[in-house]
């Protein structure tokens, strides 16, 4: 059964409770704990949120709909602040967490197979990192210079044709682990491989994100700039 839209009215505890997926999501909000029983709409008005972002994202990750009377009045700002947000959650803590705990699930012995674990995981990161540093430093500051009508030569499309996926590396480990490590830890390692399996599906509903919302608002914005 496919999930329902949220709405303005629906009680953010119970939604959760619901369905718990959706907390990292709501973390890149920076929406705090302490909910009570306030609706969706209170708590973001409370946190000086844009209710209708947050329910466009949300609903579009949830159900893969895209909201096309919400799309058309949320600014593609409110997007680029969401994906910030994601940005220093992937590389300030779930890179951080799984890497720690990686190192944990490895075998104590030094083996070859640790070392090509654990440098691969890294040049994931460092991939990882690039791709959110050329956003950051060229494809955010575009679509800001967009919305407030200032000149500038970058097109959107520049990043569509250029923009990597980056989970396919995360695959590979997956396969590695599971196919060919023995361990003396198998339980931290199955830990690992829940984060990692996580990890993937956060990044690729990202690019979904990017791909599905943020890159049609702003060749929208485009068009109706006339560039």
């Amino acid at each position: 059964m496919q999930a329902r839209q949220l709405r303005y009215d629906d009680i953010l505890i119970d939604i959760i409770n619901e369905e718990y997926s959706i907390l990292p999501l709501l973390s890149r909000f920076s929406i705090p704990l302490g909910l009570g029983n306030e609706t969706i709409g209170d708590v973001c008005s409370r946190n000086g949120i844009d209710v209708k972002a947050l329910l466009l994202i949300l609903n579009y990750i949830r159900t893969g709909i895209i909201d096309s009377d919400t799309i058309s009045v949320v600014s593609p700002l409110e997007v680029v602040k969401f994906l910030k947000n994601s940005h220093d959650y992937f590389i300030s803590y779930k890179f951080t967490h799984i890497r720690k705990n990686l190192i944990s699930a490895l075998d104590l012995e030094p083996n070859a197979t640790n070392s090509l674990i654990l440098n691969f995981f890294d040049t994931f990161v460092k991939k990882v990192k690039e791709h959110f540093l050329y956003e950051e430093r060229t494809v955010f500051p575009y679509i800001s210079a967009l919305v407030e009508d200032k000149d500038t030569n970058y097109r959107i499309e520049t990043f569509q044709q250029h923009h990597e996926e980056v989970v396919g590396a995360l695959a590979e480990l997956k396969n590695i682990i599971l196919r060919y490590y023995r361990t003396t830890v198998p339980n931290l390692m199955y830990d690992v491989l829940v984060d990692i399996y996580n990890c993937e599906e956060d990044l690729i509903s990202h690019s979904d994100i990017e791909n599905n919302l943020l890159i049609p608002m702003v060749y929208d914005l485009e068009k109706k700039s006339g560039k």
